[in-house]
Parts: C-alpha cells; structure tokens; sequence
C-alpha cells in the first residue's frame, strides 16, 4: 500500500542530514512540501534542493530549535510560504557525552536546550496553527537510551526520557483538537555519529542487538511516514521502538 501525502506539509527539524534528512526525502517522495529547518544553512539549503527535484515544494529556514523566538519566526515564515503544517516532526538533536561526575552545567544545558526545549518550543510554536485547523500529526524522535539510560549520557538519557512523557502529555492535552502526538525511539543507526565510535564499541552493542546490524535511517524514516499518515489515525500517545529487538 502507497502512502499519499500529496496535498500536506511537513516541517522536520534537524532535516539537512542524518535521520532527519532520511524523514524529510522520504516524507517528499510520497508527495508532502517539506520545510527543511536547521541551524546548518548551507546544508539545509542543499537538502531542499534535492528534495525539490522530487516534484514538491521544498523550503529550507534557517532557526535555532533552543531559541523560541527563532523557533516562532520560523513557523511563521512556514505558514506565510506554505498555508499551512500538517506534521510536526521534531527531529533535531545533539550528544556532549561524559560521565556524570565530570559532565559541566553547561554540557548539561546544551543538550537539554536543544533536545528537549526543542522540542516543547517548535511544539507550542506550531500548536496554536494546529488548534485552528483543527488537524494535525507531531512526531517527537527519542531513543531508546529515554528507555533504559547510558553511561556518559546522563543530558542525553534524562533529554530523551523527557521528550517521552512530553509526547505522552502533549498526546493528551491536544487529541480533543484531532492533533496526534507520538514518539519514535530509534536504537543503534548507521548515521555519522555512531560511525564516531570506537570499533571495540561498535562491536560490544552489535552483541546486544538481536537483528545483529545497524538499523538504516531509511528505517527510522518509515516508522515516521506510518505515523504521519491515515494508517496510525487512531493512535496517540504511543512510543514506537526501532532497535533490532536491542531493549524488548
């Protein structure tokens, strides 16, 4: 079965590479415009163009996710280009790894700021949208260190748990307005960062893994195009996790 966006759009944050790329094309080939929206101008510029030779309209904005000010400015260059957001997918996110008793108050800060704040500024920025249309698909990506915590990840792991009960509440507070809230939470994937790792690491977490590989971006990508479409329309709330079988 074909999913048809055809009509929609779509804004992904931290879409100019990565997961977030792998969301935003995958979005763009069943037929939503797609809003492109990263701090990284150049490369989210060069992502919209690619996603534009795939027949919609595409459109990158530059924005702080951790600034609500460049956040509402955001959406409102997205609502003045396009009419309208259909899907929310709050992608964007970052890592300052240490152990906890070395980690400073601002690896701390950062990581929060960013992934958690936002996640409820780019959220509340486009619910107001949202509410009046009375429609709408937000799609939070976790991971599973939100479930089960890490060593050196102590800003990672509290960040993603909290984009969790976030969804939870946002699914909540908005499902009388016909506004769906979910939550992915990828595993261990093929992307730049966890290629960064050591071999010896790689390799003791292929062990825990019982699909024994990485999962792809494309992988993740599909999981969000599920619940941005008519297929999840009576699911709200939810955390889907995409890791191999790593933490059932």
């Amino acid at each position: 079965m074909k999913i048809e966006l055809k009509g929609k759009v779509s804004l992904v944050t931290g879409a100019a590479r990565g997961i977030g790329k792998s969301i935003a094309v995958k979005l763009a080939q069943s037929g939503s415009d797609v809003i492109v929206a990263d701090l990284m101008e150049d490369e989210a510029k060069k992502t919209a163009e690619e996603i534009s030779r795939l027949g919609v309209k595409a459109r990158a904005i530059s924005v702080d996710v951790s600034d609500f000010n460049s956040v509402e400015n955001c959406v409102k260059e997205s609502i003045n280009a396009f009419g309208k957001i259909d899907h929310l997918i709050n992608n964007a996110g970052v890592t300052r790894d240490t152990l906890l008793m070395r980690m400073t108050p601002q690896d701390w800060d950062f990581v929060l700021n960013i992934n958690l704040k936002g996640v409820f500024n780019f959220t509340k920025a486009v619910s107001t949208f949202m509410m009046k249309q009375k429609s709408g698909r937000i799609v939070n990506v976790a991971s599973i260190i939100g479930l089960i915590g890490n060593p050196g990840q102590a800003n990672y792991s509290a960040s993603k748990g909290g984009v969790i009960a976030l969804t939870k509440t946002t699914a909540k507070e908005f499902a009388a307005r016909n506004i769906n809230c979910n939550a992915i939470a990828p595993g261990f994937i093929d992307t730049e960062m966890t290629r960064k790792l050591p071999e010896n690491i790689r390799e003791e977490y292929m062990k825990l893994i019982p699909l024994k590989r990485y999962g792809d971006p494309d992988e993740v990508a599909d999981a969000v195009l599920f619940f941005v479409s008519d297929l999840s329309k009576y699911i709200t709330g939810q955390v889907l996790v995409i890791d191999g079988g790593m933490v059932m």
